[in-house]
């Protein structure tokens, strides 16, 4: 078995499940978390950041701590999205294994909620769940919290940012008894006075990887760009990493789907997600998006809270965001799991003085990275109107006839003799100076 976690306190049926998993050293938070969540009694505030083993911190004690034998809800997990609180559903699947007496039901928006009340008729020991349709069901007296032993909120500051009514109606509804683990990314006031508010006068804590906010093992840096040239200095820096998997941040639900049409016009992998997306079209682009259908994923701060996608090696902040602890969330997206990342930043010349205010409140540094020259930017232009080409479906309803009529025009030139005109044809309509010439490559 594992020693590292047999040390931590977690049973053998659950080290078992690790194996399968292939998890065999516990991460720095869950070393310090699994022990104060198993031995000891106060609430445990933890600060670290997304993609350091959380949901194993706290999901592995609480498969342990619920009794089985119970059949009252006895834990319950709430998250800011339903996509998260469906990747820890399947989480905690995974961690109970497959012989667990453990009933674990997620009831999360977005989803029909008449299955959810039919599954909740039955023993459930724990709950995950968004605040929403938690207090929906409430509300219908579905489900019932009086014998809740623990609560866990999970990316804290991420949902008490956007649903903090919500979540103080819930904390006011359930037992006061209850112990409560609190994991955030950052340490904004309004999760101070949540702590102070609702929590235990005596609260244990925790801290790990947090020397600079959580960013270790990603490499910032941010690269200045007239408003008229920000797409294509975009454009290129996809193109030089074709293949690799990122995620570009909007400001506006109306910047993701501008943006996402200019992607999908130039033919690379993408997909897009915001809030006025149906939750079916989220969970079918998320699908895509995870199992490696597309690359590029075009997102809103809220679409993609708690996505936890393994390889993604980039982050682009196509506005730069208007909160510190956003910009934490955003390039926490990559460097998951002590894997390395890349976060870039675009920016006009009159936001470049914000970089310093972000260096000194999250302890990083940004890197300045150089534009595109011109030359460049026209070659990637030219070859992605090539690719446009490429992957351009044939007309079907273009008669025989008349194709015939233009082959007659072509019939006489070679393959690399039409390439030859057609370029030059692009190159003279879009008035492209800096495309390298015969004579500039022979130098």
């Amino acid at each position: 078995m594992l020693k590292q976690f047999s040390a931590l306190g977690v049973k053998e049926e659950l080290q078992k499940s690790l194996v399968n998993l292939q998890i065999s050293e516990p991460t720095e938070i869950q070393k310090k978390a699994i022990p104060a969540i198993l031995n000891q009694k106060e609430d445990v505030v933890v600060l670290a950041k997304t993609g350091t083993g959380k949901t194993a911190a706290f999901g592995l004690p609480l498969l342990q701590l619920v009794s089985a034998a119970n059949e009252d809800i006895q834990a319950l997990i709430l998250a800011p999205t339903r996509e998260l609180g469906q990747q820890i559903y399947t989480n905690l699947l995974a961690f109970a294994g497959e012989n667990s007496a453990v009933e674990i039901v997620s009831i999360c928006g977005g989803t029909p909620i008449k299955p959810q009340i039919e599954q909740l008729k039955s023993k459930t020991h724990i709950v995950i769940a968004t605040p929403g349709r938690l207090i929906d069901l409430h509300k219908r007296n579905a489900l019932d919290l009086k014998s809740l032993k623990y609560l866990v909120l999970d990316e804290a500051d991420e949902m008490l940012s956007a649903l903090k009514e919500e979540v103080e109606t819930i904390l006011k509804e359930i037992p006061k008894t209850k112990r409560t683990f609190l994991f955030t990314a950052t340490m904004p006031g309004y999760i101070k006075q949540l702590v102070q508010n609702y929590l235990a006068k005596k609260v244990i804590h925790l801290e790990a990887d947090m020397q600079t906010i959580g960013h270790q093992g990603i490499d910032h840096q941010y690269v200045v760009v007239e408003p008229i040239e920000k797409l294509e200095v975009l454009l290129h820096f996809l193109s030089t990493r074709e293949g690799e998997r990122g995620i570009i941040f909007c400001k506006t639900k109306a910047a993701v789907n501008k943006l996402a049409k200019k992607l999908a016009i130039n033919k690379f992998s993408s997909g897009s997600i915001h809030g006025s997306l149906t939750q079916a079209i989220r969970d079918r682009i998320m699908g895509q998006f995870r199992e490696g259908h597309i690359d590029i994923l075009v997102a809103t701060d809220l679409a993609a809270r708690g996505i936890d996608v393994k390889d993604i090696s980039y982050v682009v902040n196509y506005h730069l965001p208007d909160t510190y602890d956003a910009y934490v969330h955003r390039s926490g997206r990559t460097a998951r799991a002590g894997a390395k990342g890349f976060s870039l930043t675009i920016l006009q010349e009159e936001e470049v003085p914000e970089i310093a205010d972000f260096e000194q409140e999250l302890g990083i540094v940004f890197k300045p990275l150089k534009k595109a020259d011109a030359q460049s930017i026209e070659e990637n232009n030219t070859l992605l109107w090539a690719k446009k080409i490429f992957k351009t479906k044939p007309n079907r309803e273009i008669s025989e006839e008349f194709k015939t009529k233009v082959k007659t025009v072509f019939h006489h030139l070679t393959k690399d003799e039409l390439i030859e005109k057609v370029l030059a044809h692009y190159i003279a309509q879009n008035n492209t100076s800096h495309l390298p010439s015969e004579n500039l490559n022979k130098k």
